[in-house]
């Protein structure tokens, strides 16, 4: 066996046995032989330090979410050719749009227009209206960019993939907007991963690819006793054990060092299997809710059974976020599709999923703005599509990716405010059309990033992977 690399198995032995991070530990070696790395620094003077982005798996409505449209519900039972909005599938008018998808998805036009499965209040100062499946969001919004005017060009769910990515399910995996923040910025914390994921994936389970495993989100499940894979010891070792491992690791790391003074790696092994051994108490820490008042575990909902799942993760996005992690993407909605995909039984199960998120969304904005996190913070409400006009079956709507809503909230971001349009049924984005990764685009830019500046030899992007920045709703 080759000495360098008997030498690396030695020590990649004694931390798998001693911090049960191996993996981890593991990220950050293969990230520190990497030629070329961004020095950490954003390009130029961000507005914003730090990401919480919430996806909604499935597909909400934009018609009974945050773009109200009262024509469904006067013109329900008819199809769109017997409405005074047929031109909507006028091609001549969706070429105008510059959305590259043809006909009307899957015949969907056909269908019965369905109507409004709810209500809608005006909200604020602003008047915006939100419906009333999500009062308590629509009590933040004042402080809330609504964009009505998203597209997407997956039909399918693959379209989760294609909004984290930008590129298309079927096309070779990119990394996604969290993997980029990872990638480009230093860290906010010498205890905590950049870049963590809780809640449910299906369609791709990784964000870095070619940016290398160390960019990846770290996996986190709401349990202080057990937050992450590998988290504990193994063998029965004690904490004194486990340092007097770390120490030898270290150890054997500065004697290589003085043999390979020229060599980069060492220092980030040393960095990496440090961090694994910080993590076991900061993670934990972060997750221990005794420690918040039961005012402020109220304001997320843990008090309340069908709120107390999506409300444990917001607050624990909260505490992640203020000890210093830069992204962290929390995914709703469980099942291959995602829960909020009612192709029937969309009352019921919107109802149903609104109620698991109103509250603890709100909470959370509520809690950030008054804790004064929110100047810096970017929170992102999103879901891969919409529903269609026309019903599906007798009491749902199919997917439709040729307009829907997202909203975002916090830093550099204006509020009580509204952006783009879709027509009068909700069917085409035809104000101020934005794909996907307009979103990544203003994200980035209010993180200080340039997306152009972090390209990676040998790995061609996109134009349209890098996006447009969504100017006007920029404070």
């Amino acid at each position: 066996m080759n000495n360098d690399y008997a030498s690396a198995m030695t020590r990649r032995t004694i931390l798998q046995s001693a911090l049960g991070f191996g993996a981890l530990a593991m990220n950050g070696i293969m990230a520190s032989e990497q030629h070329g790395l961004p020095d950490g620094q954003p390009h130029f003077t961000p507005k914003a330090k730090r990401v919480i982005w919430l996806f909604m798996r499935g597909g909400v409505s934009h018609m009974e979410s945050f773009d109200p449209k009262p024509e469904l519900t006067k013109y329900a039972g008819k199809s769109i050719a017997e409405t005074p909005y047929q031109d909507v599938l006028d091609p001549a008018k969706i070429r105008k749009l510059r959305i590259p998808i043809k006909g009307d998805g899957n015949g969907h036009t056909r269908n019965k227009i369905f109507p409004l499965q709810t209500g809608f209040q005006k909200y604020g100062e602003s008047g915006i209206e939100v419906s009333d499946w999500f009062p308590n969001i629509g009590s933040c919004a004042d402080d809330i960019a609504f964009v009505r005017s998203m597209w997407t060009s997956d039909n399918n769910h693959g379209a989760q993939v294609q909004f984290h990515s930008g590129r298309h399910f079927l096309d070779p995996r990119v990394p996604t907007i969290g993997a980029w923040i990872n990638y480009g910025l230093g860290s906010l914390s010498d205890n905590l991963p950049q870049f963590i994921n809780i809640g449910p994936r299906f369609f791709d389970k990784k964000d870095a690819h070619y940016l290398g495993p160390a960019y990846e989100a770290v996996n986190l499940k709401i349990d202080p006793r057990n937050p992450l894979d590998y988290a504990k010891p193994t063998n029965g070792m004690t904490p004194a054990d486990q340092l007097k491992n770390l120490n030898l690791t270290n150890k054997l790391n500065r004697l290589a060092a003085e043999q390979y003074p020229l060599d980069p790696v060492i220092e980030a092994r040393m960095k990496s299997y440090e961090l694994a051994y910080r993590m076991q108490t900061a993670v934990p820490d972060a997750l221990d809710f005794s420690q918040e008042s039961e005012k402020t575990q109220k304001l997320y909902g843990l008090d309340q059974n069908e709120t107390r799942a999506f409300g444990q993760q917001l607050l624990a996005a909260r505490r992640l976020s203020e000890r210093g992690v830069r992204f962290i993407q929390i995914m709703h909605g469980d099942g291959a599709a995602g829960a909020w995909d009612n192709h029937s039984g969309l009352k019921k199960g919107h109802t149903k999923l609104s109620r698991q998120v109103d509250l603890p969304t709100a909470g959370l904005l509520k809690d950030m703005k008054q804790r004064g996190l929110l100047k810096d913070t970017i929170v992102v409400f999103a879901t891969e599509f919409g529903r269609t006009p026309g019903s599906q079956g007798a009491d749902g709507r199919d997917h439709h990716a040729f307009g829907f809503s997202v909203w975002m909230a916090g830093a550099g971001l204006k509020g009580g405010v509204t952006h783009g349009a879709t027509d009068e049924l909700g069917y085409h984005a035809v104000e101020d059309p934005h794909y996907v990764t307009d979103i990544h685009a203003t994200i980035n830019h209010l993180m200080g990033i340039n997306p152009r500046r972090l390209e990676v030899p040998g790995h061609k992007r996109l134009d349209r992977d890098y996006g447009h920045v969504i100017r006007d709703i920029l404070a």
